[in-house]
């Protein structure tokens, strides 16, 4: 009896290892997943918090709550089933789906260098000035849909990261990155847009510490969020640009990824202990060039075809 009570206890352990074991996998394969979505996360936290600029202080929270929550339905019921379908179904259109979204981030990154170059803005990131339950619904269903084309992105990005595994494997890793990102970008998206409030109650307490801290967090938000949007454009540039060349590697035309890596070798094999971040940062550069070349195509074929069609008219 105690010897089946012993066996008993030993197959219970094993089975917790091994859960434990499979954990650890789906944690690690998220962080990756997670990892290599990094561009589009920064850009979408970079974005998120002018939605909110302008409208009353207590309506802010709440605002990204609904956004936040619209955000993680839109990844649970509506992305993750469509990606797990094609990734089941029709892998091979997964690599294709990658590079068209990875031509969309190229687009959006260059799109916003023009608009800084040109004095021009697309109206994508307008403030939410107007008050009132109208304004605000249509400000969080605009958002929602924004989030939606970055969303997209992330899961299928992410998706790509795990594709060899299990069906089930897949469904959970993707399921952790969807919650992580989610309150990971909305809780520091929080915490940004409550940074100037922060600021001004530190900034009226007693304390002169209190007070150069309250005043620099006040002075620092508009830098801050210059900054983000400086970051989101590079690393949107860099993550499209580099998941066309691998995209194009793994359709079978290496030459230009082929360039990219044996640049990046060089660099790494000349550059001595310091080689593997040059040679990274290498890599990175070379990407980020790629992605502005082919965002700057599709923001001259956007914009000059919808100049010459009002023209023609």
């Amino acid at each position: 009896m105690s010897g089946g009570l012993v066996a008993l206890l030993d197959d219970i352990a094993a089975l917790a290892k091994l859960a434990a074991a499979s954990l650890d996998d789906v944690g690690a394969a998220a962080g990756r997943a997670s990892a290599k979505a990094a561009g589009v996360v920064i850009d979408d936290t970079a974005v998120t918090p002018r939605y909110v600029h302008g409208l009353q202080p207590d309506r802010e929270l709440p605002i990204i709550k609904k956004i936040a929550i619209g955000s993680l339905r839109n990844k649970l019921l509506l992305i993750l089933p469509a990606a797990l379908l094609l990734s089941q179904f029709l892998p091979w259109a997964l690599t294709p789906l990658l590079m068209l979204g990875g031509t969309y981030l190229c687009y959006e990154g260059a799109e916003k260098i023009w608009e800084k170059v040109s004095g021009h803005s697309s109206g994508h990131e307008t403030p939410a000035a107007e008050q009132g339950a109208d304004q605000e619904a249509r400000m969080v269903a605009g958002a929602i849909r924004t989030d939606f084309i970055l969303s997209s992105e992330i899961m299928v990005i992410a998706l790509n990261e795990v594709d060899n595994e299990p069906l089930l494997s897949r469904a959970v890793i993707l399921v952790v990155v969807a919650i992580a990102i989610t309150l990971g970008v909305y809780g520091v998206v929080a915490l940004i847009v409550k940074m100037d409030d922060m600021g001004l109650s530190l900034a009226q307490r007693d304390s002169s510490v209190a007070k150069t801290i309250g005043r620099g967090l006040v002075a620092g938000m508009p830098k801050l969020l210059s900054a983000l949007a400086i970051i989101g454009t590079v690393a949107m540039l860099w993550v499209g640009g580099h998941i066309l060349l691998v995209g194009a590697d793994d359709l079978g035309w290496h030459g230009p990824y082929g360039v990219v890596h044996h640049l990046e070798e060089a660099v790494a094999q000349a550059t001595g202990p310091a080689g593997g971040a040059l040679g990274w940062l290498t890599n990175t550069a070379a990407s980020a060039v790629v992605g502005l070349v082919v965002g700057a195509v599709v923001v001259a074929v956007m914009h000059g075809v919808p100049r010459r069609a009002s023209v023609e008219h």
